[in-house]
């Protein structure tokens, strides 16, 4: 099944939001067995909705449109839709009911507005929307499928979920699209793709390998197409085989930043950190995940030597004698983030982010990193790389993956 994504809205062409929508659909749609052939962003305008709309369907099986459901004028989506499947807007009762319902509790706020999300092309199946007043819209023609979907994120996911996946896998029963992913960590693109080139030759008609690169790791994604499908446990075996001696983690989708700091969510403890060379790029990824709240208590951006000392208790005499980027100095800056919290564990990084300031003992890109926990302190010497934001993000990362790393080894 092949899949086109049209996002409506000139707010995402003028570069006012970020378009989170796409992703999300594509990655429920790649979960479910479906090959995301094309994205594309439009103007709220009538022939840019249309040669969207026409482009789609000769390339696609089944088209997620988001965005120009709302009750305002300048939301033409419907319009434009009851016009392409030569069809009039009419009033549904059904969905006029599930407005009804909604607005039950909250007496004369249904004003006209409200009522005209009732409004639909009389040849859609309404899906019912609990998380807004804009219901998503399901179209069948030739065998292929349009659903319209509102552009509030949360919307969008909710209906995802609770009507569109359901029907497509009732109504597309042989999908055949599989991938498998594996993250290598520390390693760069160019080498592991240099490990990997005997079997690459060898992979079979249907097969993939592609390499998605972020700082600190890079995630390799095999993916068969049609037939292919049944070698894939085969050549992920083979590609496994291939990897050994580096530092990987299979995974079934492969582990983002994100996945990362879900992790960390979900061991159920309390962290916090103490950041030198990483200037609070810790504290950033980890409070970008909603519910933070709940186990990251706080952090310590400490680039002074003052602010080491007398914020997190790092001994004079060890900066004295090792230098602030030292096993010693991290080390005490876990530890003193931890007691200075509460948290039961602390992570700490120090070091040389460059591009000025290494010697040739202490080179750009050397990072030491601690975690401090309740059985004690672990630390990791980092050698990254010349380039300061390089440094910056894959050292968060080894920080976080060394968190993860003692938090499990200590149950």
């Amino acid at each position: 099944m092949k899949a086109v994504i049209i996002t409506i809205g000139d707010e995402i062409l003028l570069g006012q939001i970020l378009d989170t929508n796409s992703r999300f659909l594509a990655r429920e749609l790649t979960k479910l067995g479906a090959e995301t052939v094309e994205m594309r962003s439009v103007a709220d305008e009538r022939n840019a909705v249309v040669r969207a709309l026409n482009d789609a369907f000769l390339r696609a099986d089944v088209i997620l449109m988001t965005g120009g459901l709302g009750p305002t004028k300048d939301d033409l989506t419907k319009k434009v839709l009851a016009e392409y499947f030569d069809c009039k807007l009419v009033q549904n009762e059904e969905v006029y009911h599930w407005l009804e319902e909604m607005f039950a509790d909250i007496p004369g706020r249904m004003n006209k507005y409200n009522v005209s999300q009732a409004l639909l092309p009389e040849k859609c199946t309404p899906l019912r929307n609990l998380k807004g007043t804009a219901s998503g819209m399901w179209f069948e023609r030739k065998k292929k499928v349009l659903v319209a979907l509102p552009g509030v994120p949360f919307e969008t996911e909710y209906l995802m979920h609770a009507e569109v996946l359901p029907r497509l896998k009732a109504k597309f029963t042989d999908l055949f699209l599989r991938f498998k992913m594996i993250t290598v960590f520390d390693v760069p693109e160019s080498e592991i793709a240099l490990k990997l080139a005997s079997f690459e030759e060898q992979l079979p008609e249907g097969l993939g390998l592609a390499y998605l690169p972020s700082e600190g790791y890079v995630r390799l994604r095999l993916t068969a197409k049609g037939k292919a499908v049944e070698k894939l446990e085969e050549q992920y075996e083979k590609l496994l085989t291939a990897l050994e001696g580096l530092p990987y983690q299979p995974s079934s989708e492969g582990e983002s930043r994100e996945d990362l700091i879900r992790r960390l969510k979900n061991t159920g403890v309390t962290v916090a950190s103490a950041e030198s060379c990483t200037g609070g790029n810790i504290a950033h990824m980890i409070t970008l995940m909603p519910g933070a709240s709940a186990y990251f208590l706080g952090g310590v951006v400490a680039y002074s030597n003052d602010v080491k000392k007398n914020v997190l208790g790092v001994n004079p005499q060890d900066l004295e004698a090792h230098g602030a980027v030292s096993e010693p100095v991290a080390c005490q800056m876990a530890q003193g983030v931890r007691k200075l919290t509460g948290a039961q564990y602390g992570v700490a990084t120090t070091g040389v982010a460059g591009p000025d300031g290494g010697t040739k003992e202490k080179p750009v890109g050397t990072i030491w990193v601690a975690v401090a926990g309740p059985k004690g302190t672990v630390t990791e010497k980092l050698l990254i790389s010349h380039t300061r934001e390089r440094n910056i993000g894959r050292g968060s990362v080894h920080a976080i993956q060394l968190l993860l790393a003692q938090i499990e080894k200590d149950k």
